[in-house]
């Protein structure tokens, strides 16, 4: 088994198409043809089922599929880790983060990095906790800020805490709510992925009540935009609500709900020295941060003991 073979099975199991595939890598349809043949000979199964020119993953193709995308992406770890151990002053750093932090600390933090490090590229995803956890796994990102959780299987280190409000488009009438006044209340519901999503369902759940959706599917911006529009509330956390001036956060009575955000890397490969540059400047920029209402630095990060990552 080789790389090459392995990344011309990505290109096919991508693009569907063995023609479209070898354009994309460069290379003639009948040679990556006959190295996908190769590599199917030595796992001793076919990988794609290829149909009436229909072509698609059999079962050990998707079984190969997240293992040589990970492999691929830690042989490309590897070239840029080498890189900045001979003094090559470039690279990249893939970040993921949930989108109440793109919305509002995240930016400060990549323009803090960008300062010091203007030769790294950086490559940032915006996505829900489940989703970066995946992507973490599967070797697509170097570094992600997740909703920690005991299941959690990374390595992580707390970063920040967070208090999560009823975002509304009118006043709820009350200085706080609690979670059951909100039995009859029509809800906007984040898309499957989102922690958001799990949390407040089984909030709900525990408070006694199905929470009622009047819409579902969103990303954040669309969640606070659908409240906006009188669609329902929702449980946000606080700090996205700061540049919304149509909407307003109720908290909720205590102890109300809180969760805590980690930095989290793949615990069986080390992070680039670009990756742990990213780690230092986003635990020094909390530190001495003004943070928004609702939100605090994790007590290890708040008293300079964060935890060394690899």
């Amino acid at each position: 088994m080789t790389l090459q073979q392995l990344a011309y099975f990505l290109a096919v199991a991508r693009t569907r198409h063995f023609t479209r595939a070898a354009e994309e890598s460069h290379v003639a349809q009948p040679s990556l043809s006959k190295q996908v043949q190769a590599l199917e000979k030595e796992l001793g199964a076919e990988l794609f089922s290829r149909a009436r020119g229909n072509v698609a993953l059999t079962p050990a193709g998707e079984a190969l599929l997240p293992i040589a995308l990970r492999i691929l992406s830690d042989v490309d770890t590897a070239h840029l880790e080498v890189a900045e151990l001979v003094g090559l002053r470039s690279g990249r750093v893939r970040v993921g983060a949930p989108p109440s932090l793109c919305a509002s600390l995240f930016a400060d933090v990549l323009k803090r990095y960008h300062d010091a490090y203007p030769g790294i590229r950086l490559l940032v995803t915006e996505s829900g906790s489940r989703d970066l956890e995946r992507d973490l796994t599967a070797g697509a990102l170097d570094l992600a800020l997740v909703i920690a959780s005991p299941g959690l299987s990374l390595t992580s280190v707390p970063v920040l805490s967070e208090e999560l409000v009823v975002a509304s488009a009118r006043p709820l009438g009350r200085e706080r709510v609690r979670l059951s006044d909100l039995r009859d209340e029509p809800m906007v519901m984040f898309r499957e992925g989102y922690d958001l999503r799990e949390t407040t369902v089984a909030a709900c759940h525990a408070a006694g009540f199905e929470p009622r959706f009047s819409v579902e599917g969103g990303e954040m911006d669309a969640v606070l935009r659908f409240v906006e529009a009188g669609l329902g509330v929702a449980l946000v956390p606080s700090m996205v609500l700061a540049t919304r001036p149509l909407l307003h956060g109720t908290p909720l009575t205590a102890p109300g709900i809180r969760r805590t955000i980690a930095l989290a890397h793949r615990t069986d490969v080390a992070p680039t020295g670009a990756a742990r540059a990213f780690r230092s400047v986003l635990l020094s920029f909390l530190r001495g941060a003004e943070l928004p209402s609702g939100v605090r630095a994790a007590d290890r990060v708040a008293r300079g003991r964060g935890a060394l990552l690899g």
